[in-house]
């Protein structure tokens, strides 16, 4: 059975998935993975690109956009664009295409902010609905 994460951040600031992002993008790599990760528009894979660029000054995350035909442990697209895997698939965009589902694991970063807690809630029963594994991994404090 495919699985899928969402890993529920305390935070309502936007910035704190791409923060998190960073963390996330280590593990999968230093476990062999491959991740493709959905961005929004070609405005935000752009922006992810750069930002996975200036990430640490001692780390290397291995990264490229799709549209560059590198394939690297890390891809990043938007719109059509697929990778040549089916390993991980992660959502930075707020709707699930079609093509995601195909993958082995999803996996989605939530924040505190009303749109993106619209938009996994209602991916969040997609999921369910089409037969994953849902894993909440809850990164608030509990008191």
């Amino acid at each position: 059975m495919a699985r899928c994460d969402f890993y529920v951040l305390p935070s309502s600031d936007v910035e704190a998935r791409i923060h998190f992002l960073y963390k996330l993008l280590e593990k999968i790599v230093s476990l062999g993975h491959k991740v493709y990760i959905r961005a929004a528009s070609e405005q935000q894979a752009k922006l992810l690109d750069n930002r996975i660029w200036d990430y640490q000054d001692q780390a290397f995350l291995p990264h490229s956009l799709v549209a560059e035909g590198l394939e690297s442990p890390i891809e990043i697209g938007y719109g059509d664009a697929q990778p040549t895997h089916k390993d991980i698939f992660l959502n930075f965009d707020l709707e699930i295409p079609d093509q995601a589902l195909s993958f082995n694991r999803i996996i989605e970063i939530v924040v505190q902010e009303q749109n993106i807690l619209e938009a996994t809630r209602c991916n969040f029963r997609h999921y369910k609905k089409a037969g994953y594994d849902i894993h909440m991994n809850d990164m608030r404090k509990k008191n």
